[in-house]
């Protein structure tokens, strides 16, 4: 069975997460939406989704089944959409759930659909700060999926194990070590490694060959994609995977793309001081949104940086590709392929950037190929009104 996986408006409102991946490609919880929808399904998925990203993230042609890459699966969901006939759309008001028809028309859903109105609720990813709003909720579904029926490996005596709800993948360590289950599930993903004298509470979900450094508090809500490493205090965050935390410092309430890096002793405020109402940049609408959270931290897309020291301010938006440090606190949006701090900006050049980009690519024995460039490229260029 295949699948193709369609970006719809949110893919603008989740802007500058979505500037380099369709909206399915988000981790929330242990997968990414694709990722969950895939093993559902037992489906393999292609994606419906801008033209710049179409050559990385292909749609499966063929494929009749089309799926809202914002919305994240659930029994009710599925057993819905898996009655959808030829022709039909599965709706809830004016959201677009599914449609069975075969297309090959990027983010666009045909108008001639039959229209079947869903009852239920879900889970919709609208805004970047949904990730981690929602992500309690999604962690708790994916480790029943992945872990149903299933044996955990075992780990060393020397850990504190609280609770039942552990899961270990094969290959994965730990040493000296505390893990409290009893709020939520706590899942080890293969060849991951959690260091001496860290404080694990869940829900919490630690990716794939990802390492928690010595000493490391982890609160719940929380997931480290794969191939990272991270340390100090991360509360209710959500790092996509190939982006590193490794020292000391708060992050909280945030959400972090690939390939960003956090320098030493770098926090980020989670709670204004007169604990108003906190708001986000909008791509869509050129000015701050209100989210209606009192507790909202950091939004950090693919390929951002900052320095040692750095003071990001409650609800700030770093873009792709920005690169931040100095002293003080810089601006609560700092636009993409931005190079600088409260100093003031200059723009990081795609050369500079693709230079920097080959290097990180090369640790991590992956090729930063002409595909990678290419949307880059599109980004640097749509977004240039914003360095002015």
């Amino acid at each position: 069975m295949t699948i193709n996986l369609f970006d719809d408006g949110a893919w603008f409102s989740l802007r500058p997460l979505t500037f380099t991946r369709p909206n399915a490609d988000l981790r929330i919880g242990i997968l990414t939406i694709a990722e969950k929808w895939s093993k559902h399904l037992n489906a393999e998925a292609g994606f419906l989704t801008q033209p710049y990203l179409s050559a990385k993230y292909a749609a499966r042609p063929g494929a009749t089944l089309n799926i809202n890459g914002s919305i994240c699966p659930d029994a009710r969901l599925i057993d819905a959409i898996n009655k959808l006939k030829e022709g039909q759309s599965l709706r809830k008001q004016d959201t677009v759930i599914a449609y069975q028809q075969e297309s090959e028309v990027r983010s666009q859903v045909p108008s001639e659909l039959e229209n079947i109105e869903y009852e239920g609720d879900f889970i919709k990813i609208t805004y970047p700060e949904d990730i981690f709003k929602y992500n309690d909720v999604e962690l708790k579904r994916d480790f029943q999926l992945l872990t149903s029926g299933r044996n955990s490996a075992q780990l060393s005596s020397t850990n504190t194990l609280i609770g039942d709800e552990i899961f270990v993948e094969q290959g994965a360590e730990a040493e000296c070590s505390t893990f409290n289950s009893k709020l939520g599930p706590i899942y080890l993903g293969k060849n991951s490694q959690v260091w001496e004298g860290s404080n694990v509470r869940g829900s919490f979900a630690l990716g794939e060959n990802s390492q928690l450094k010595m000493g490391s508090k982890i609160y719940g809500k929380t997931t480290i994609g794969p191939f990272c490493r991270v340390g100090g205090e991360i509360n209710n965050a959500v790092l996509w995977g190939y982006s590193s935390k490794g020292h000391e410092g708060y992050l909280g309430n945030s959400v972090l793309g690939q390939w960003c890096n956090i320098g030493a002793d770098s926090n980020n405020s989670n709670l204004k001081n007169n604990y108003a109402e906190v708001k986000l940049w909008d791509y869509e609408t050129e000015r701050f949104r209100k989210t209606g959270l009192q507790f909202c931290g950091l939004i950090m897309a693919d390929h951002a940086k900052c320095a040692i020291n750095t003071m990001f301010n409650t609800g700030t938006v770093a873009g792709v590709s920005a690169n931040i440090f100095g002293a003080g606190f810089p601006r609560n949006f700092i636009a993409d392929f931005s190079w600088g701090g409260s100093h003031g900006y200059e723009v990081y050049t795609l050369n500079k950037m693709f230079q920097t980009a080959e290097r990180v690519f090369e640790r991590r024995n992956i090729p930063f190929d002409q595909m990678e460039k290419d949307i880059l490229t599109e980004v640097f260029n749509v977004t240039s009104k914003h360095r002015k």
